[in-house]
């Protein structure tokens, strides 16, 4: 009796819970079916789509006055479907032969059992449409876009270069790629249950949204004839580069940045140095690093005697010295326990403070530095923005390389007052003297001016450069206005100089470290009009052969532009500029 009571109850509670089970079932269905039917819909249209990208067209970049220096070419990309593939031995010799690929690259692509697999990117249109025309099953060629530079060389360490997914790498590329990416596009194809598309449901197409155009202030004109100038003094000189930079020095705008030697943009993984030498991945890719670089903004040197124009502004300014000073330079002065020569063995004799500017004279300038002493000499140094980077819009911008305040001693003063055992970045330079000569104000060198709709044209968006605070008096900036003058009509930098133009300027010949090496760098700082500046150049000549002075081989190279460039720019001429 027991046992027949104890199975009635067993026999109820399986009913029971089975019962319960079946109503949990029939909620969680009707859940489902109600309340989460739009998202397992979808996940189900899922299963039966197969997505592909339309590339954007990146947007272009023109110089200041709307030339084209970067814009987009009609590619292909060629890639397979595993499963639509019915003849995989006739679509591998096919790709191969027409790719000009390996067959077991191709074979490795097929035979991969994907949804989709790419064979081949950057394949020109010509090649893409007969691969199309083939109609080979399971073979897709979608239309793209790649980079193209229609002066190749030109600028290239400025406006950068793009990656195989058309993003920017380098330069003006990567700097503004969040206006010049665009959105990508895509094409939605439906497909059965075996991932066949269906032939009779249209595609669904979303429209990528082209880039926007960036407007730089560099003028093709100028940086062409600047990269002209750059490779005749580099192969006269046998020098290992040459820099030059021309600028606004009223609002920071970049007319030319010239890094010889520059490289192909649209070949930016072949290096410039020519023939086919073997060597490692590792090695190559620390070549390439080397030519991608931009020594106007990432490297820095010992600016040599063109920053005696900074220690002129800030003893002139701190009031320690006087244009009429007298000096007397007998061609050295021993600072504590070291002879420290000038560039003439003989001497100046005696000069004032302008002649000792003139005649780029290195115990003038000790004896400045001295009388500024170190911690004013430091206050100046960080007054003037030498201590903080640029801004410029360019990536990678070095800092400077300065003793530490503690560590200045008599020495350090003396050989930092005439500009060596510290060094700065060309733009740095470019941007403090612009400082000095444009009355007293800070500016951001720069390229980005706007942006602009690549479908309207209108300007979405303008890049603000404000001048910041005065950093030198008025009466200072005119006063070296002046005397760079003249070091050009009268003194070290004529051969600067221009008949009918005032141009001002600094000559510098410094030596690289190690100094046993023997090694200069040879530079010449100009500006013009001196009274007026509109327009600051600079042309560097890194280890130049044969004669090596700044005076004698970098000034002439910045004559020669700002002779075609003055010109160029309406600047007219308006007295010869000499006394």
């Amino acid at each position: 009796m027991k046992n027949k009571t104890y199975n009635k109850r067993k026999i109820c509670i399986v009913f029971a819970l089975a019962v319960i089970m079946i109503v949990g079932l029939i909620g969680r269905l009707c859940y489902l079916m109600i309340f989460e039917a739009e998202y397992y819909q979808k996940k189900a249209e899922a299963l039966h789509e197969r997505e592909r990208d339309i590339k954007a067209a990146r947007g272009e970049i023109v110089d200041r006055n709307g030339k084209v220096l970067a814009t987009n070419r009609t590619v292909c990309t060629v890639s397979v479907i595993h499963s639509q593939i019915k003849e995989p031995e006739k679509v591998i010799k096919l790709l191969s032969d027409t790719l000009g690929m390996e067959e077991k690259e191709v074979r490795k692509r097929v035979e991969k059992v994907s949804s989709m697999e790419r064979v081949k990117t950057n394949v020109d249109k010509e090649t893409g449409d007969k691969i199309r025309e083939m109609e080979l099953e399971g073979v897709k060629v979608d239309e793209d876009f790649k980079r193209y530079y229609p002066y190749e060389e030109l600028a290239s360490k400025v406006l950068g270069f793009t990656g195989g997914d058309n993003q920017g790498i380098i330069g003006l590329e990567v700097k503004y790629e969040d206006y010049l990416k665009g959105e990508n596009g895509k094409i939605l194809a439906t497909t059965d249950a075996r991932g066949i598309e269906l032939p009779d449901i249209a595609e669904d197409r979303i429209e990528p949204r082209a880039g926007n155009t960036l407007r730089i202030s560099l003028d093709y004109n100028i940086q062409e004839y600047a990269q002209q100038m750059a490779q005749k003094v580099m192969e006269e000189k046998q020098a290992d580069k040459v820099a030059i930079l021309l600028m606004n020095p009223q609002n920071g705008e970049i007319l030319a940045m010239v890094n010889y030697p520059e490289f192909n943009l649209n070949e930016p993984f072949e290096l410039n140095t020519g023939g086919d030498v073997q060597m490692d991945d590792e090695k190559k890719q620390e070549l390439l690093n080397q030519m991608w670089r931009n020594g106007c903004i990432n490297d820095t040197y010992e600016p040599g005697s063109v920053f005696k124009i900074i220690t002129a502004s800030a003893s002139l300014e701190e009031g320690v010295v006087e244009t009429d000073d007298q000096f007397f330079c007998p061609g050295y002065k021993i600072v504590e326990d070291r002879r420290i020569r000038c560039h003439k063995a003989g001497g100046h004799g005696s000069e004032t403070f302008v002649q000792g500017v003139q005649n780029s004279c290195n115990p003038v300038f000790m004896e400045v530095g001295q009388r500024l002493g170190s911690e004013r000499f430091c206050d100046y140094f960080e007054q003037f923005g030498l201590m903080e980077k640029t801004g410029v819009d360019l990536p990678g911008e070095a800092g400077t390389i300065m003793h530490r305040r503690e560590d200045i001693g008599e020495v350090e003063l003396a050989t930092m007052s005439f500009g060596q055992s510290f060094q700065v970045t060309p733009i740095q330079m470019a941007a403090t003297v612009s400082s000095l000569i444009n009355g007293g104000k800070r500016i951001t060198p720069h390229f980005g001016m706007e942006v602009k709709s690549a479908e309207t044209g209108k300007t979405i968006k303008e890049f603000p450069y404000k001048k910041e605070e005065r950093i030198v008096s008025e009466e200072t900036c005119e006063t070296m206005q002046k005397i760079l003058e003249s070091v050009v009509s009268e003194g070290s930098g004529k051969n600067g100089y221009i008949e009918g133009y005032k141009i001002g300027g600094k000559t510098a010949t410094s030596q690289t470290l190690p100094r046993s090496a023997n090694k200069y760098i040879s530079s010449f700082l100009g500006f013009a009009p001196a009274d007026d500046p509109q327009v600051l150049g600079m042309c560097i000549i890194y280890n130049p052969q044969g004669i090596y002075y700044g005076g004698t081989i970098a000034a002439p190279v910045m004559r020669q532009i700002f002779d075609a460039v003055l010109p160029y720019l309406g600047i007219e001429k308006t007295g010869n500029g000499r006394k």
